[in-house]
């Protein structure tokens, strides 16, 4: 009888064991490689993408990312919401939010930068003659030329709230659509437009070579969600590589963070401008002068959501209805987080 519990009791226990090995295995199997595509801009706001790329967190969690380089922010909003392409990071606009009104499950789901008093990101500018003549604040914008990427871009909808901060509309001056930001800068520079919002590192740029000046920050007048991640209809079906994605954008963003907003090093503070400059094709110093305000967990100001689809929906940008909640998709970054 001792015999035979003794056999009973060494059998469960391998059994036991032999499942214990199973779950470990399968705790510790390496992730399925997955690749993804990222639609983006080469704008200083993308600087934890650049370091995620330039840093392996990306191959960490067995991803191959693929950078596909866009000149505006919607045909990046088309591609992401048509599923061309797995993630976009770009500006928030209405042709973004009318795909989401259309039921295109498109989701804003992380910061990319926001405009917060105190840090460069984006900026109001005149060409140097304009600003000598007397261009040198948002009240004297009245009836002049202002350049932008396109009808309900963000730089539309920064312009229109900066004037309305002076008791001014969109009526009171004369917008340029451009389609590009390179076009924008060479109108600014032939002095074709009086004044335009640029993002760094275009500011700095235009100021280097002399044909621009800042009038204001955008972020020391309104708080503003400018740009963000977004993820495809079919990648957010994806969930763990969905997940993966963002823990290792996470990642960037704390890198970003320390480095650039808390500057606890100077050394990785100078690696971080390096990595910005090398994927913008911007000088170091243009660089150093700069750098925006980026959530250290990449968290979305995701209030301002609500604020943008108002101001759009009260302008007859947006046809249809929306919610914020339609469009904003957070449980993917707290999975990641939490992990």
């Amino acid at each position: 009888m001792k015999k035979v519990v003794a056999l009973l009791l060494a059998l469960c226990m391998s059994l036991v064991f032999a499942g214990c090995s199973k779950n470990e295995t399968k705790k510790d199997a390496p992730k399925e490689k997955a690749q993804v595509s990222l639609a983006m801009l080469r704008l200083t706001s993308s600087a934890p993408l650049f370091i995620a790329l330039d840093k392996g967190f990306f191959a960490e969690e067995n991803l191959e990312v693929k950078p596909q380089w866009f000149d505006a922010a919607h045909p990046i909003a088309v591609a992401t919401a048509s599923s061309k392409v797995d993630v976009g990071a770009t500006g928030i606009t209405a042709s973004l939010f009318n795909m989401a009104a259309g039921n295109q499950k498109l989701a804003i789901v992380a910061d990319k930068g926001r405009e917060e008093k105190g840090f460069p990101s984006s900026a109001l500018l005149a060409n140097s003659d304009a600003y000598a003549a007397g261009v040198n604040s948002i009240e004297s914008l009245k009836g002049k030329r202002i350049g932008i990427t396109q009808i309900g871009s963000t730089f539309h909808y920064m312009i229109g709230r900066l004037l309305e901060t002076k008791g001014l509309t969109l009526a009171d001056v004369e917008l340029v659509p451009l389609g590009k930001l390179s076009a924008i800068m060479a109108a600014l520079e032939s002095k074709q437009i009086d004044a335009c919002i640029l993002n760094e590192p275009n500011i700095t740029k235009a100021q280097t070579a002399g044909y621009a000046k800042v009038i204001t920050q955008v972020g020391d007048v309104i708080p503003y969600q400018t740009s963000a991640l977004f993820f495809s209809p079919d990648f957010v079906k994806k969930e763990d590589v969905a997940v993966r994605f963002l823990r290792a954008y996470v990642k960037a963003c704390n890198y970003y963070y320390d480095a650039a907003i808390d500057k606890k090093s100077p050394e990785k503070l100078d690696e971080v401008i390096k990595i910005i400059a090398k994927y913008t094709n911007a000088p170091v110093e243009d660089v150093k002068l700069g750098l925006p305000y980026i959530d250290r967990n990449g968290k979305l100001l995701d209030s301002d959501i609500k604020t943008q689809i108002d101001w759009y929906s009260s302008h007859n940008m947006i046809n249809g209805k929306l919610d914020s909640a339609q469009v904003v998709n957070t449980s993917l970054l707290e999975k990641a987080l939490k992990k």
